[in-house]
């Protein structure tokens, strides 16, 4: 009788945000996976070592290309550690302002995975309808911190600088006349707040287009329904987080267990799953989405009817504004001491953890009394749920793989640091 011995699959690149570094080795008994067994270290840029050569505020840029589609939520994670040991609290505006680019963000990098896993598995449509969405918030990344991505907004004591008073407008070119400009330009008449607050009013409605094309589609559901189940008390023993979690039924999330800025004064549900599978790890984040819209609601009534600071007045952890530093010498030395040597932190260790859209993300910080850190540990959420995925796939189908890697919302900037 022949011998029949299953053979070895390497597995490639099936992910936007795993572009050439995740190999998989897949070993398989027909179609049929018997182990799978993810390479990761192939993207090792060394985050954690590099921020303890420079000072705390130069290593902010630094978490922004972690996972680089929750670019805000890395830097909360940092800023929100070396707060900690300063013993600091950032002014009440502030700290609305950083939970409302929270929750934009977490809109932003749920479109992202939503469109990239209906595109794995098959659904062209939906990846361009997220990617409009993305556009309008991108443009409110760009309005406060003047980049798209790697916004570097979030300061130790507060944010960067206030919302602007007025968006950006499109201009007339070669591809836009002024008939097109006058419409693209429609909801930008007013500041950053208007354009935000017009988003979530037409952002329901597109969830609910999502929803159309996918919640209750035939081979979608054959596609996710039942595959990649992870019970209750395996995803809490696997380490899992977010909606990786509370998929399994878990309804555990940073921003009401363990309140953080404030999110205790905000109101909003926690999604929760049944079975444990990619299709109730799909609703929750679409619900997720839902709740992320009324939480930026909320910020944007609060921010409207409360100017105030966005930093701490200490100038010798934030600089001076810049017209003062032009013409007062004190001035001009805690701008130069601040940029060039920036503050010491006292001495201790501090651990703190943000509900970033894929899990818990923490930073903990150990600092010897000096101007950057002795230690920088980061606990990337995405490590856990990659690291259970030989357990999650055994016993599916080629096919599922792909599913499941959709489902784990993998990015390597953060997994391999």
């Amino acid at each position: 009788m022949a011998e029949i011995r299953n053979y070895t699959l390497n597995f490639g690149p099936q992910h936007p945000s795993a572009h050439g570094v995740l190999r998989l080795v897949l070993e398989m008994d027909g179609e049929v996976i018997e182990r799978a067994d993810p390479h990761i270290g192939l993207l090792h840029r060394a985050t954690e070592k590099l921020a303890e050569t420079k000072a705390f505020n130069q290593s902010i840029g630094y978490m922004d290309r972690l996972d680089y589609v929750s670019m805000m939520c890395n830097e909360h994670g940092y800023v929100l550690a070396i707060e900690k040991l300063l013993g600091i609290t950032p002014p009440l505006r502030a700290q609305y302002i950083r939970v409302m680019f929270d929750e934009i963000t977490r809109i932003l990098n749920h479109l992202l995975w939503l469109g990239a896993h209906a595109l794995d598995i098959g659904a062209m449509t939906v990846f361009l309808y997220c990617f409009r969405e993305r556009e309008d918030l991108l443009d409110c990344y760009e309005a406060v911190s003047g980049a798209r991505m790697h916004a570097t907004y979030y300061r130790p004591g507060g944010v960067y600088r206030d919302l602007p008073e007025e968006m950006p407008k499109y201009q007339p070119s070669k591809w836009h006349g002024p008939k097109d400009v006058e419409r693209m330009n429609r909801n930008r008449q007013g500041s950053l707040l208007d354009f935000i607050e017009d988003f979530t009013e037409r952002f329901p409605k597109y969830v609910d287009e999502y929803e159309t094309l996918l919640t209750d589609n035939r081979i979608w559901k054959q596609r996710t329904v039942g595959i990649g189940v992870v019970p209750p008390e395996r995803a809490l023993q696997l380490g899992f987080s977010g909606p990786m979690l509370r998929g399994s039924g878990i309804a555990w999330d940073l921003r009401k267990m363990q309140p953080y800025e404030v999110y205790d004064r905000l109101e909003f549900d926690i999604p929760v799953g049944t079975n444990g599978d990619c299709y109730d790890r799909y609703l929750v984040r679409v619900e997720e989405m839902r709740q992320s819209n009324r939480i930026i609601k909320q910020c944007v009534d609060w921010l409207r009817k409360n100017p105030g600071p966005v930093m701490i007045d200490d100038h010798k952890i934030a600089p001076p504004p810049r017209a003062r530093m032009k013409s007062d010498m004190e001035a001009l030395i805690h701008h130069f001491k601040l940029f060039s040597e920036g503050y010491c932190v006292p001495e201790g260790e501090a651990y703190a953890a943000v509900e970033h859209p894929k899990g818990e993300f923490g930073v903990y910080l150990i600092s010897d009394g000096a101007n950057k850190p002795f230690r920088l540990k980061i606990r990337a959420p995405g490590f856990a749920h990659l690291a259970a995925l030989d357990e999650v796939c055994r016993g599916h189908m080629l096919a599922d793989v792909v599913a499941i890697i959709g489902t784990l919302d993998i990015v390597f900037g953060e997994i391999d640091r």
